[in-house]
C-alpha cells in the first residue's frame, strides 16, 4: 500500500481519490471514510459507491463519540438550522473572518490522525485529503488552511517515524478548479453527495450545494446531483 485517501463521498475527496489512483495505481490506494455522527450520512453511501466504482480497497471508521459534546449543526440530533446561504454570505455576516456554524471541531485533525495510524499499519507513504482554498478562506474551516496542513504534515511525518507524508493536492485551488481537474480525470461526480441536509435529495440551497453548483457552472457543466 502506498497511499491512503480520506474519502467523504463529496467532490473534493473524490477528486483526491482520482488523483491518487492516477499517480499510484488502484491497487496501491486505500480509501478511508469516517462516520462522525453527521446528519448527511448519505455521504457514506456515496463513498461506498465511489470506492466500488474504482474497485479500490475501502475502510470505514466510526469517530462519532469524539463529537458527543459538540453542538455543531451538522451533527444529528443537534438544535439549530443549517444556513441556506453561500459561504461568502455567511463569512460576510461574520465580518469576513470566523468559523462557520458547519465547522465540526478539529474534524480533519481527528480524521488525519486515524489515517496516519492506518498508514503506519499498512506501510503507506502518503495520505491525501481534500482541503481547498474556498474552505480555507476567512478561516471558515480552520482545519483546511495551509497553516493547518503544514502543522499536521509535520506531526504525521515525525509521528510516523518519518515514513508518511501528508498531501493536500487541492490546497491552493478553488472549487471550480477542483471540478475542472476532476472532469479531466473523469471522476464519477454523479455518485457524489455534498448536501448538509439529511434528506433523500440535495436541498440545492445550503452552502455546500451552492458552492458545488457554482463550480460546475464555472466549467459550463450542470451539477449532476441537482
Amino acid at each position: 500500500m502506498k497511499c491512503l485517501v480520506l474519502l467523504s463521498g463529496g467532490i473534493d475527496s473524490t477528486t483526491c481519490l482520482a488523483l491518487a489512483i492516477q499517480t499510484y495505481g488502484v491497487k496501491e490506494v486505500l480509501a478511508v471514510t469516517a462516520y462522525y455522527g453527521q446528519k448527511h450520512a448519505k455521504e457514506l453511501t456515496a463513498a461506498r459507491d465511489i470506492a466500488s466504482y474504482y474497485q479500490v480497497l475501502h475502510r470505514e471508521i466510526d469517530v462519532s463519540q469524539a463529537f458527543s459534546l459538540s453542538n455543531c449543526v451538522l451533527l444529528a440530533g443537534r438544535q439549530g438550522k443549517i444556513a441556506h446561504t453561500s459561504y461568502a454570505t455567511q463569512l460576510a455576516e461574520k465580518g469576513g473572518t470566523g468559523t462557520l456554524d458547519t465547522y465540526v471541531p478539529f474534524r480533519n485533525g481527528l480524521f488525519l490522525s486515524f489515517a496516519a495510524a492506518l498508514a503506519v499499519s499498512t506501510q503507506a507513504n502518503y495520505i491525501y485529503y481534500g482541503a481547498h482554498a474556498d474552505d480555507a478562506a476567512g478561516r471558515a474551516y480552520p482545519d483546511c488552511t495551509p497553516e493547518f496542513e503544514t502543522a499536521m504534515a509535520n506531526a504525521i511525518y515525525e509521528g510516523s517515524g518519518r515514513t508518511c507524508q501528508l498531501k493536500a493536492p487541492l490546497l491552493h485551488w478553488n472549487k471550480a478548479r477542483v471540478v475542472q481537474e476532476g472532469l479531466s480525470l473523469h471522476a464519477p461526480y454523479h455518485l457524489t453527495w455534498s448536501c448538509y441536509e439529511g434528506k433523500d435529495h440535495p436541498c440545492g440551497v445550503c452552502g455546500t450545494c451552492r458552492d458545488r453548483a457554482a463550480a460546475f457552472a464555472a466549467n459550463n457543466k450542470k451539477d449532476p446531483a441537482l
